[in-house]
């Protein structure tokens, strides 16, 4: 990111960018800053693509043409999959690209093995947007509601932390919330969090299985009522349950090895204060009975898609069974 601030603040840039990663809100953000520097408000000259099937001889036609009345041509190219297949004639491009134009890429992944990622690296900027850690979350948080003259302690934030998770286009969305809610006070409190702000289906979850080790039926079973409530398929639920019961197995494996809850994040691609949690509910139950859990969830899937069980139903005696 320093990078690009760099080559922002100094007016010298990079004929090639790539922004990638799991963070989509800072990969969109810095896009913006680029778009306005190397852009303006010139429309002329600037060009968007998106998706899969980008037309890719179109562009590099397109890249070939000399600016209108400008210094330099830009084209931006999101979510393309050029870095993970067929992107061999992008790179071959871009070795040697005419040098009016300039290329600004976004994707959620890449293979780093690949032609087109290696060009980019040799010959331009590539930089990665990680999930950012509960620090720098929090100071982030702080700073947009101390920026519309809200105060939050620290336990207000990890409230709000456990509620929305790490993704900060979710987070910023929930802070607009919380301001609006707030007008008229400066503090933003405890109360205010779980009174507006939303919780993420994934967290739904992970109480449900907090409250099947501690045997409470009622709920774990109201918890599930409560995603149906939001809409939320049972199969959707369903495949979640499955997922949280493999990573907990996973996360068990990982310190049975010895590995740290930084180790265990990285490997899971979740943050170190996540992982944190996930190796307390690991804690809590048996290698055994968390493999038998998932065998569980495989059955019920397979008597759903066999017709011989109600989806809803099933997913319930799941939850009675693992009990």
């Amino acid at each position: 990111m320093q990078r690009i601030n760099n080559d922002i603040k100094q007016g010298t840039f990079h004929q090639i960018y790539l922004l990638y990663g799991e963070e989509r809100y800072l990969c969109k953000q810095y896009t913006e800053r680029l778009r306005k520097a190397l852009s303006g408000d010139d429309q002329m000259n600037t060009h968007f693509y998106e998706g899969k099937d980008v037309p890719v001889g179109e562009i590099i036609d397109l890249a070939e043409t000399l600016p209108f009345l400008a210094d330099r041509r830009v084209i931006f190219i999101s979510g393309s999959g050029l870095f993970k297949s067929g992107g061999e004639k992008m790179a071959e491009y871009l070795s040697s690209p005419n040098e009016t134009t300039f290329f600004v890429f976004t994707e959620n992944e890449v293979d780093k093995r690949c032609k087109l990622f290696k060009t980019v690296q040799s010959d331009g900027c590539a930089v990665e947007f990680a999930v950012q850690d509960e620090n720098t979350l929090k100071r982030w948080i702080a700073g947009i509601l101390g920026k519309e003259g809200k105060k939050v302690s620290e336990q207000t934030v990890q409230l709000l932390l456990t509620k929305t998770g790490t993704d900060m286009e979710n987070i910023r969305m929930e802070l607009e919330k919380l301001v609006c809610y707030c007008l008229d006070r400066d503090v933003v409190t405890a109360q205010d969090v779980e009174a507006i702000c939303t919780t993420r289906i994934s967290n739904h979850i992970f109480d449900m299985i907090n409250a099947i080790a501690d045997k409470h039926q009622q709920k774990a079973l109201q918890l599930y009522y409560d995603l149906l409530a939001l809409k939320e398929p049972p199969m959707r639920i369903l495949f979640l349950i499955a997922r949280q019961c493999n990573m907990l197995l996973q996360v068990k494996e990982m310190r049975s090895r010895g590995f740290d809850n930084k180790a265990i994040g990285s490997k899971l691609g979740i943050p170190p204060f996540i992982a944190g949690k996930y190796v307390t509910q690991s804690e809590r139950f048996k290698t055994s009975k968390l493999k038998a859990a998932v065998a569980q969830c495989v059955e019920a899937e397979e008597a759903i898609k066999n017709g011989r069980m109600n989806d809803m139903m099933s997913v319930e005696i799941l939850i009675l069974s693992v009990l």
